[in-house]
C-alpha cells in the first residue's frame, strides 16, 4: 500500500533507539525526509547513518533535551515546518508513590506532559496553514491499565492524552491529526530498564520477570518496534485523515475490557 506521504517532512524527538527509531526508519521508507533528536549524540548519528543506508533518505539529526527550552528551540529550528511530528520520550523508574516529593512529581510532568504540548504548540499552526499535518504521541497502555509502580508515568502521560483530546478537535477540519499510540510490553532498552528497576536481592531474576511477563500476554510474546513503527506510518498516512483524538492500544491483547 503507497501510504502517500513520500517527500513529506517528519520531526520525531527520542528516535534514536527503540520504538522512536523505527517509527522513523518506517518514514524513510515512505520517502519522507526526516529529522530525528534524542539527547546523545554519538547512538543518535549512528541511527541516522543506519537509516540513510538502509532507506536512502534524507535524515537530518539534532542532538538536544527536548525538555529544556533551549534544546526545542534548537529541534525546531532544524525542522521549523515539518509536516509530521512525533512525540517520543522516555519515563520514570518505577516505584512507590509515598517515596516521591512534590520535584519528582514536577519532574515527572517535565518529562512526560510539558515538552510534548510545547512541541505541539510550535508546529500546529503551521501543519493548519498548509492544510495537513500529522501530530502522534507514542503514550504507553498505562493511561488505560494503570501500573502500580508507574505512578508518575500513569499521571504525567494521562495529563498528556487528555489534553490531546481537545486539540485533535480543533485541527481535524484543517487536514491535521492528532493521536496517541499506546504500547503494551515492548522488546526495547527501555522494557529492560524498567524491569531492572523493580528488581529486589530477594525477588524473582531479571531473566525469571521477562519471562513471565511474556508468557502472561495472551500474545505469549513481546511486541516488536517494527511493529509500533508500521502502525505510526499508517497514522501518519493519507489514508487517516479521518482518525483524531484516538488512543491505539498496540498490546499484544493484554487491555482486558471490551471498549
Amino acid at each position: 500500500m503507497d501510504l502517500g506521504i513520500a517527500g513529506k517532512r517528519a520531526l520525531l524527538t527520542g528516535a534514536s533507539r527503540g520504538m522512536g527509531r523505527a517509527c522513523a526508519e518506517a518514514l524513510a521508507r515512505e520517502g519522507c525526509e526526516i529529522t530525528i533528536c534524542a539527547r546523545s549524540a554519538g547512538p543518535l548519528e549512528e541511527t541516522a547513518e543506519a537509516i540513510r543506508r538502509a532507506t536512502g533518505a534524507t535524515v537530518h539529526t539534532v542532538a538536544a533535551d527536548v525538555t529544556t527550552e533551549e534544546g526545542r528551540a534548537s529541534i525546531i529550528a532544524a525542522c521549523p515546518d515539518p509536516d509530521i511530528l512525533l512525540n517520543n520520550a522516555g519515563g520514570k523508574a518505577p516505584g512507590d508513590f509515598r517515596d516521591w516529593d512534590r520535584d519528582e512529581w514536577i519532574s515527572a510532568v517535565e518529562l512526560m506532559m510539558i515538552p510534548p504540548i510545547l512541541m505541539m504548540r510550535a508546529t500546529v499552526d503551521g501543519m493548519m496553514e498548509r492544510g495537513w499535518g500529522r501530530i502522534v504521541n507514542i503514550v504507553s497502555r498505562s493511561v488505560k491499565i494503570p501500573q502500580l509502580e508507574l505512578g508518575l508515568s500513569n499521571g504525567a502521560r494521562s495529563g498528556l492524552v487528555g489534553f490531546t483530546a481537545g486539540l485533535a478537535r480543533q485541527t481535524i477540519a484543517r487536514g491535521v491529526t492528532v493521536n496517541n499510540l499506546l504500547p503494551g510490553i515492548v522488546d526495547s532498552d527501555a522494557q529492560r530498564e524498567h524491569i531492572e528497576g523493580m528488581l529486589t536481592g530477594d525477588g524473582p531474576s531479571f531473566d525469571e520477570v521477562w519471562s513471565a511477563r511474556a508468557k502472561a500476554n495472551p500474545a505469549g510474546r513481546y511486541g516488536r518496534p517494527e511493529e509500533i513503527g508500521a502502525w505510526f506510518a499508517f497514522i501518519c498516512s493519507q489514508h487517516s485523515g479521518f482518525v483524531t483524538g484516538q488512543n491505539l492500544l498496540i498490546d499484544g491483547g493484554s487491555y482486558p475490557g471490551t471498549y
